[in-house]
């Protein structure tokens, strides 16, 4: 489904447009393996006819379930575009692609919430990522740049029977 808003209905009043989108509808699926989008897109934005062009204003919500990049946690986090505003031309250099009297508003949405994607999410700004929990083995070095590590790795190798 795509938002569409008929210029037609614009040369009259403003149009009201409040209903929901799916991710796959604004192709936001598998984009980040950070980041999904979970649930519906709601909007609810107003358009109006100006001279030559049409401006869109309104609000563009969605929650996004992200994991931190620090410490692998799941959160969910809002994407909330309040104060949303589109300014489509209709004619001149780049007009806005109009089909049987009507233009469509989805891939100006799409674009405007991977611009608020979050690009390295972190559950907390002071997250201290994973635990650096100690193994039980010692890291003493053992000349030409060997650790203990390093040598009973070899050493477990060493015991497979090829």
């Amino acid at each position: 489904m795509s938002v569409l808003i008929n210029l037609r209905q614009l040369e009259r009043d403003p149009v009201h447009l409040k209903d929901e989108l799916t991710p796959a509808e604004l192709e936001l699926e598998g984009l980040d393996e950070m980041v999904r989008v979970e649930g519906p897109v709601s909007y609810d934005v107003t358009a109006e006819k100006m001279e030559n062009a049409v401006l869109v204003q309104g609000q563009i919500r969605l929650k996004l379930r992200c994991e931190c990049v620090r410490c692998l946690k799941e959160f969910v986090r809002p994407l909330e575009l309040k104060d949303w505003a589109c300014h489509l031309m209709l004619e001149g250099e780049e007009p806005a692609p109009v089909a049987n009297d009507c233009v469509d508003l989805t891939p100006y949405f799409r674009e405007d919430i991977l611009l608020e994607y979050p690009q390295h999410p972190l559950c907390q700004p002071e997250c201290g990522g994973l635990s650096g929990k100690p193994t039980g083995r010692s890291e003493k070095t053992r000349g030409a740049g060997q650790t203990s590590k390093t040598l009973s790795d070899w050493a477990e190798l060493n015991k497979l029977k090829l």
